[in-house]
């Protein structure tokens, strides 16, 4: 089938760059893009279907390479002081008789509410990532096979593989943070994990592609982050660990393996072009580290690690990147990933883009071609996907397009300026993946949102009053959580 798609601007790629075309079109036929130009020449090709945006920006599929699916936990968990943070992960005697607040269906459930938000929000790739406190160890190969479900149901282009881990951070009998482990279920979770890599392989679908997703770095014992990257090497896998993304974490590796996370990586076999590490932060250029460039991002670029800057989250938890412009400058591969709730890249650009403004002092080096060059290119770079990110001749049909006719948008200057500054990606009234469209104005087919909704508050209810049994001080929901104001 023969698709055209036209709008008032078209971002489209011509080989060297994002350039933008007013009153554009993208031709396309069945699950790729034939042409992209100008609508009216476009206009003269006999077509089976025209969908016409009308004033509204029509971008390449956006790319999220740290996408929640789950239930929201941020916006418990990103506001206490370091006295009532200590609450919200295991204590030590919970490590010992753990338990999963939801059961397998609701967990579908959960992952149906997460990737219909990804849809809402204009994502068309993504690779997941979901909290493990409120689980009794990680994911299973049977939850990621009903995410993979979801996921074509919907018509996402999923990254998936569950996550795995040998240890968890808990508070310990002291008070004091550290990591408990249980290596046998580590070594289960990669064996779930390259059987998920079998369940993919035989499904044949190009909307699923598995991937290794082990935990966080501190979570992984030296001896199972070398079993991981052989099979990564042996299977031509993407891995993606979280790592290098706080003081805690750093402190921790280097009193428990004599090394930084960094050398830990390259120890263990991990550092190649097929590691995707979000969130990088903490190297020896930030301030809180060193301060002063002694490598760290030069080793990055060498191997070509992909790095997932997620600029809104790292804002809700106190941390920047220093600096988005250097890292660029140095060669590293960034992408953009959201890493919680609302899945909304628009936001996180715009936050970025302002972050990099305030480090330089200089309202020249906000880098917004670069932040939207991550979140295509270097999303596609990371994913080994030239045909993502680009909407170009051969491409993937992946589009996302964002109204800018809304009064409450102002005027159009530059489309994407505007988007940045005056929108969010709650304006995105076209999610289009493999030709095919996923979301239409905020309607996807075969989804009622409004019962998907309900559902979503009562796990996420559940979620929340399970939080005193894991902590250490068993203090209640109240306590843990208390309201912006005292309730009357």
């Amino acid at each position: 089938m023969r698709t055209l798609v036209t709008a008032s601007w078209v971002i489209a790629h011509d080989g060297r760059t994002h350039v933008e075309l007013p009153d554009g079109g993208v031709l396309i036929d069945g699950d790729t893009v034939l042409d992209v130009g100008d609508r009216a020449a476009l206009a003269r090709t006999p077509v089976d279907r025209h969908v016409e945006l009308g004033e509204a920006v029509l971008t390449p599929g956006l790319i999220d390479l740290d996408a929640l699916t789950d239930i929201d936990h941020l916006i418990l968990d990103s506001w206490a002081p370091p006295e009532r943070a200590d609450g919200y992960v295991w204590s030590e005697a919970y490590f010992d008789r753990p338990r999963a607040v939801f059961d397998a269906a609701q967990r579908r459930t959960v992952r149906t509410y997460a990737l219909t938000q990804l849809a809402l929000h204009g994502i068309t790739s993504y690779m997941p990532i979901a909290s493990e406190v409120h689980s009794d160890w990680a994911e299973t190969h049977e939850d990621l096979v009903a995410m993979a479900e979801v996921s074509r149901s919907l018509g996402l282009r999923g990254f998936l593989g569950p996550s795995f881990r040998s240890g968890v951070n808990v508070i310990g009998a002291d008070g004091e943070p550290t990591v408990k482990y249980d290596e046998e279920a580590g070594r289960r979770g990669l064996a779930e994990a390259l059987r998920f890599l079998d369940h993919t392989e035989k499904l044949a679908d190009p909307l699923v592609t598995g991937v290794l997703l082990p935990c966080r770095i501190e979570t992984l014992t030296p001896e199972l982050l070398r079993d991981i990257a052989r099979a990564a090497e042996r299977r031509g896998a993407l891995v993606r660990l979280h790592a290098l993304q706080g003081n805690a974490e750093r402190a921790y590796v280097r009193r428990t393996h004599g090394m930084t996370p960094l050398q830990l990586l390259a120890e263990t076999g991990l550092l190649s072009d097929r590691l995707i590490v979000p969130h990088g932060v903490v190297l020896d250029v930030h301030p809180d580290v060193l301060g002063t460039d002694t490598g760290d991002t030069a080793v990055l670029a060498e191997a070509g690690v992909s790095v997932v800057h997620c600029p809104l989250t790292n804002a809700r938890y106190a941390h920047h990147l220093h600096t988005f412009g250097a890292y660029r400058e140095r060669g590293v591969n960034l992408c953009l990933g959201t890493d919680s709730f609302p899945p909304d890249l628009i936001r996180g650009i715009d936050t970025g883009v302002q972050v990099a403004k305030l480090q330089a002092g200089d309202l020249g080096q906000g880098h917004l071609a670069g932040y939207f060059e991550a979140l295509w290119t270097g999303g596609a770079r990371a994913l080994h996907r030239p045909d993502l990110g680009r909407i170009a001749p051969g491409a993937a049909a992946d589009l996302t397009a964002f109204a800018l006719d809304d009064f409450r948008m102002g005027v159009t200057e530059d489309p994407l300026r505007t988007l940045v500054l005056n929108g969010t990606a709650r304006d995105a009234v076209l999610t289009m993946v493999a030709g095919r469209i996923v979301m239409r104005d905020g309607r996807i087919p075969g989804v009622d949102l409004g019962a998907l909704r309900r559902a979503g508050q009562e796990l996420f209810d559940l979620m929340r009053a399970a939080y005193p049994e894991r902590d250490h001080r068993r203090r209640p929901v109240e306590e843990l959580f208390p309201p912006v104001f005292p309730r009357g």
